[in-house]
């Protein structure tokens, strides 16, 4: 018999016993998100209970199946295709910075501008319609961004993102919390990194979850409420219960309109911050050994993201970090749509309130950290070693990102910022503020910039090198990295020295003596070509 008979026959498993494992890790992994989306829905915009349980969570959810189903979709068309059986499906599911941004920087300041949070509500569901149409058009143009980009430019970045913005919230978090945060972390060490089995292959995900809750539960017995689970909390979350089901909102999001001006100065950077990311998320699932077709991942972002806003979801939707991390585990295909049923069922009933009664957060925040250091590990793992420090390099723009924050996020709670302080003040104690402003701005594509001319200029590829810095010029002028705006002339002065830059290693190029490159620098300078 043919091989391609054999193929044309071939039915992938829908379910094999490591879905399980990548289940309950993906799972407790969007259970965090919408946990922490449901809170800053209800205590920091004060939207009333009626509209998030009744309208914005059943979007959610129906978004989340929607995205979970079509990747799970892509990976058994990938399977029987190729006659594999080890492809995983992509994660996906809310973007995790967006998630922030559109609740700090859109829905909030018009919450609290108009006294009313359904105009912030509405605010965001503008927000998201304007970049479900970026994702959408610039799904057609990734792929040869993808395809001329080095690796170690594209992992590096990643694995900015994922250290600072994926692993230092929740190790913080683990550290306040020890008995919880740590005994937890090290359930999940022993079996993703050690290879331990527990009893009757229970996954290691459930078995953290379960000995956190255990520990909250049992200190709360004792009367010492450690990790913060109360009685009174359980009896207020099962009032929320009910059926919801999604209903159209797109009266609201023309409302929201009459914002359009504040939308567009974040919806725009915001939408290419987002194809970057699924870009560098796609390269990853690539590495692992799954290379799925970038343009129909990224239109299929922005054409979920548009479904769920107009049924009333002010969040949009992203492939996530961490595919080869729910591969090692086991996970393929079924994982993937089992986790979007699991969050329909628990954003249509209502329970997202009791479930975050019921298990401390600081027991699922380890998930997050094996993630954080598993997709940081892979940039220095799967590029030459000669790239390293441009991995490096790669990395600074988002540590300075996270710097910034922290500084901000500590002066604001103090009630000042670091304008009324003074910039001078605070590097009189070594705290360069603007440094961390210019350098963290736009982190994702100044990441991926700065990685790209490094490893250009360790191969010796000058005149790449000097396109990457010309590219990286014009994004700065217009303010999409190195700002915190888009606009025209939005950072002159570093736009400049990136063209300064362009010409020095034109000039290196065309009459600089070189020395011949090391041996281990002979390897792909692009990634993978993407299929379209």
């Amino acid at each position: 018999m043919s091989n391609s008979t054999n193929l044309s026959s071939f039915k992938p498993q829908l379910w094999t016993p490591g879905d399980w494992n990548a289940l309950f890790g993906f799972g407790t992994n969007i259970l965090v998100n919408m946990l922490v989306l449901t809170g800053l829905l209800r205590f920091v915009l004060k939207m009333p209970d009626a509209i998030v349980f009744g309208r914005i969570l059943p979007a959610v959810g129906l978004m989340m199946c929607l995205s979970t189903f079509y990747y799970a979709y892509l990976a058994y068309q990938m399977a029987k295709k190729t006659g594999r059986t080890d492809v995983c499906a992509l994660p996906s599911g809310i973007s995790v910075p967006h998630m922030f941004v559109v609740v700090f920087v859109i829905m909030l300041p018009i919450s609290l501008k108009t006294g009313d949070p359904v105009k912030g509500w509405e605010a965001g569901l503008t927000w998201v319609f304007v970049q479900s149409f970026v994702l959408m058009i610039g799904g057609f143009v990734a792929p040869y961004i993808r395809k001329i980009t080095p690796r170690a430019a594209l992992l590096g970045t990643l694995a900015g993102v994922s250290i600072a913005f994926i692993s230092m919230r929740p190790a913080q978090e683990m550290f306040i919390t020890p008995l919880i945060g740590v005994v937890c972390f090290a359930i999940i060490l022993v079996s993703w990194f050690g290879g331990v089995r527990y009893f009757k292959g229970i996954p290691a995900g459930l078995v953290a979850i379960a000995v956190g809750s255990l520990i909250a539960w049992g200190s709360t017995a004792l009367g010492y409420s450690y990790g913060g689970m109360t009685g009174a909390n359980v009896t207020q979350a099962i009032s929320s219960f009910g059926f919801s089901v999604p209903l159209p909102a797109v009266g609201h999001i023309f409302s929201g309109f009459e914002f359009l001006g504040v939308i567009l100065v974040t919806a725009i950077p915001f939408g290419i911050y987002d194809l970057v990311e699924a870009m560098d998320n796609v390269e990853s699932a690539s590495v692992a050994g799954d290379s799925f077709p970038t343009t129909r991942v990224l239109t299929a972002d922005g054409i979920i993201s548009l479904i769920g806003c107009c049924m009333g979801n002010p969040f949009i939707n992203a492939v996530y970090i961490g595919h080869p991390g729910w591969k090692a585990m086991g996970g393929r295909i079924g994982y993937s749509a089992a986790t979007g049923l699991v969050v329909l069922i628990l954003a249509w009933f209502g329970i997202i309130a009791l479930m975050m009664a019921l298990i401390p957060v600081v027991a699922i925040s380890p998930i997050l950290l094996y993630i954080g250091m598993l997709i940081g590990a892979q940039a220095f793992q799967e590029t030459p070693k000669s790239h390293a420090p441009a991995i490096i390099l790669a990395l600074t723009p988002h540590l300075a990102a996270w710097g910034k924050l922290m500084i901000d996020n500590a002066l604001g709670a103090a009630g000042t910022n670091a304008a009324a302080v003074g910039l001078d003040k605070l590097g009189q104690v070594g705290v360069l503020y603007h440094g961390l402003e210019v350098m963290g701005g736009g982190a994702i594509l100044g990441g991926l910039m700065l990685g790209a001319i490094g490893v250009c200029v360790i191969d010796r590829l000058f005149m790449k090198a000097a396109a990457f810095a010309a590219i990286a010029a014009l994004l700065t002028f217009f303010g999409f990295m190195h700002g915190e705006a888009i606009g025209f002339g939005q950072s002159p002065v570093m736009a400049l020295a990136y063209l300064v830059v362009a010409g020095v290693l034109v000039g290196c190029a065309k009459f600089a003596v070189v020395a011949p490159k090391p041996a281990e620098v002979e390897h792909e300078h692009g990634g993978h070509p993407a299929v379209a």
